[in-house]
């Protein structure tokens, strides 16, 4: 049966969408197949056109929605104006189609953005009652108290008894009253949640300010347009003056005869003693003279120019009274409101109250979301040696903003600043530091030449090591200033790990540093190892693999059934590469007794039933299996990429194993996902670490 939830408010400027958002997003963490569905939209589908509703746009965006925006949509306001309960046969109708395809649905209902009238929230009350679902109430806790809170949610709560519907919990959003964060904890007889007002979420993009004075882009970069403008300044005075009162983020508003200012604040944008502006509006009309506008394209500056014929009071009034989105194309604002939700909101116990039945199945989608919530209660701190790389930059972004990870970019600072300005990404929550710091490299150098001197490393060798970043990381993690470390977006797999094996060193037990990749499927997560490290391992060092890898896969919650892999299944072949894969599978059997652990096996035998019933019907892995050990490099790297193209698989790793402190590779065409993916896996290593150094402090405490 499927799930649904009927989201509704009693009037505008709720911040509905980010609750919308935030209760798709606990879905998509507990089934495969989540739908949404917006009964009445702003306008009809989208090729009528007309603007898409953006509500509806930002929700059928979200990776776990496999539907489109037409599919999604129910009726506009003319069709209930014209015929109110033809209107509602015919969402009833349409949701119905969603809900036959989904195992739980999201219900979006109005907007009060039309010609308000005292029904409209009876309306989306008879909707929920015939749609059969239950209700979300969001109120409004922007500048209101307690009672005024609760007031609401009691006449609500009884227009929607009245009209058959039912009321399971109420979520008062933009609370601005700190006192009330999670205080209120019941209304209207049902459990509640406060949110707090985040004012980033009202903030408007500033293509929506361009949209606004019917400006036109005359400088700067396209896709900063999107960049959230949290504040404004109407700079008349002189530059002194101006530069005195910018803030962080502010779009600053300016006659365009005024050149000097123009160029005054874009020189203080690139530099570091003064904040970052996210556009400039040049009003009256006035185009910047030839000779300026050509200084402004030498200065390389991204920052948006926008020109504008509305003179200064109508354009600082066009643009004062807008008030932002949350749109499809605001990743800032979705991460944010994600962010917000799941702290104070109580997602796993908002399921359990919708009766929502969660899947066994395993989607990629569910596993990233899965690491990404451990990772913010793990709560660790993680280093980035490539703090000038784009990628790293979007990623920190997402990362901070999400909660993952404590972060410190290796590079130089001013440069690091620069580049984050020049790509539209905010990262003022990281710690940034040089590689060249004077005190910390002769710190490390010191430990770096006691750890190398049998190597012949003298005090001034191991200085120049140290400032290399992959080494400054590494002696990071090591001396406890970082809990790990991920890097090889534009380092290979060498440089990253190499300072790691000489200073962090394995594991006790642990013969050699390998490497897993957890391979998202359509419906499960499988590991496999060693894809990336080992050309042709041992025996003894294909045991040592396997055992590591299952560790890997039982920290990351998939029960770990070793298929040792090879071209032959049990005794139907034979050659040097089957006993070494032979003799591999009785070392874990010897070293490991507890795993379930089956070789040599074909990799048809270990993946599907049919197959095993026939090769090997007795074993308690064939067909099964979920940790795959591949006999070298050559064969793993292959498979793992044949699979990852072939089959759609979401590829997370490589995730190093073995060491006594995470350490963790990219690849160097690693997308922004991979990145923040691979530091969340980095935080629960770190976390693991720490607990089991803990436990065991505590054991030789107990002895």
């Amino acid at each position: 049966m499927t799930s649904c939830v009927y989201i509704a408010s009693a009037e505008g400027f709720t911040g509905k969408s980010s609750v919308a958002l935030g209760v798709l997003e606990q879905l998509s963490r507990a089934v495969e197949r989540v739908g949404v569905f917006r009964p009445i939209t702003r306008a009809g589908a989208s090729g009528d056109g007309q603007e898409r509703d953006y509500v509806l746009d930002l929700l059928t965006a979200h990776e776990a929605v496999d539907l489109t925006y037409d599919e999604c949509a129910g009726v506009s306001y003319e069709e209930v104006h014209t015929d109110p309960e033809a209107a509602m046969d015919r969402i009833v109708e349409r949701f119905h189609q969603v809900a036959d395809r989904c195992d739980a649905v999201v219900v979006v209902g109005s907007d009060y953005t039309d010609v308000a009238t005292p029904t409209e929230f009876t309306y989306n009350a008879r909707i929920a009652a015939n749609i059969g679902a239950p209700v979300l109430l969001v109120v409004n806790g922007f500048r209101r108290s307690r009672d005024e809170i609760a007031t609401i949610a009691n006449v609500l709560s009884a227009d929607l008894r009245n009209n058959h519907a039912t009321l399971f919990t109420v979520i008062a959003n933009r609370v601005s009253d700190a006192d009330l964060l999670g205080e209120i904890t019941e209304l209207a007889g049902v459990p509640a949640f406060t949110v707090p007002e985040e004012p980033l979420l009202n903030a408007p993009s500033v293509a929506e300010l361009m949209a606004a004075c019917d400006g036109t882009l005359v400088a700067g970069s396209p896709e900063l347009l999107e960049h959230e403008v949290p504040s404004l300044m109407v700079a008349a005075m002189t530059l002194p003056n101006v530069l005195n009162r910018l803030t962080d983020g502010v779009a600053v508003i300016t006659p365009g005869d005024r050149s000097e200012l123009v160029i005054g604040v874009l020189a203080a944008h690139q530099s570091a003693n003064f904040p970052q502006v996210s556009a400039i509006f040049l009003n009256g009309g006035i185009p910047l003279p030839d000779e300026v506008a050509s200084l402004v394209d030498g200065l390389g500056t991204t920052v948006p120019v926008v020109s504008t014929g509305l003179g200064t009071h109508a354009t600082s009034t066009a643009l004062t009274n807008l008030r932002g989105r949350l749109a499809r194309t605001s990743p800032r604002k979705i991460a944010t409101a994600l962010r917000l939700f799941s702290t104070y909101v109580d997602g796993p116990a908002l399921l359990d109250r919708l009766e929502v039945s969660r899947t066994t199945a395993v989607t990629p989608l569910m596993f990233e979301h899965q690491l990404i919530d451990d990772a913010v209660a793990a709560n660790k701190h993680i280093v980035l040696p490539e703090g000038e790389e784009e990628r790293i930059l979007r990623a920190s972004d997402i990362l901070l903003r999400r909660g993952v990870a404590e972060l410190t970019l290796l590079g130089d600072p001013t440069t690091i600043r620069a580049k984050a300005a020049q790509v539209g990404v905010d990262i003022t929550g990281a710690q940034l530091l040089s590689p060249h710091d004077e005190d910390l490299v002769e710190e490390f150098a010191a430990v770096y030449h006691e750890r190398r001197k049998h190597k012949g490393i003298d005090l001034d060798e191991a200085r120049e090591q140290v400032r290399d970043v992959s080494c400054f990381g590494t002696m990071m993690v090591e001396l406890g200033r970082a809990d790990g470390m991920v890097s090889g977006a534009v380092h290979t797999t060498a440089h990253t790990i190499r300072p790691a094996l000489e200073v962090v060193k394995t594991q006790p037990g642990v013969s050699v540093v390998s490497s897993v990749f957890f391979m998202c499927l359509a419906n499960q997560v499988l590991v496999y190892g060693d894809c990336a490290v080992n050309p042709d391992p041992t025996a003894e060092q294909l045991a040592d693999i396997a055992i590591s890898s299952a560790a890997t896969a039982a920290a990351f919650g998939v029960e770990p059934r070793i298929a040792m892999l090879s071209y032959s299944t049990g005794s139907s072949g034979s050659g040097t590469d089957v006993e070494k894969v032979t003799k591999a599978t009785a070392l874990v059997r010897e070293l490991a007794p507890d795993l379930l652990v089956e070789g040599p096996i074909q990799y048809d035998a270990a993946i599907d039933d049919a197959v095993a019933k026939t090769k090997l019907p007795d074993s308690p892995v064939a067909g099964d299996a979920t940790v795959f050990i591949f006999p070298d490099l050559n064969t793993g790297n292959n498979t793992y990429k044949a699979v990852q193209r072939s089959a759609n698989a979401v590829a997370i790793g490589p995730v190093l194993q073995g060491l006594n402190k995470p350490v963790n590779d990219l690849s160097r065409g690693a997308t922004v996902r991979d990145i923040v993916n691979t530091v969340a896996i980095t935080v629960l290593q770190a976390d693991r670490t720490s607990t089991d150094q803990d436990a065991a402090e505590q054991t030789g405490a107990q002895v």
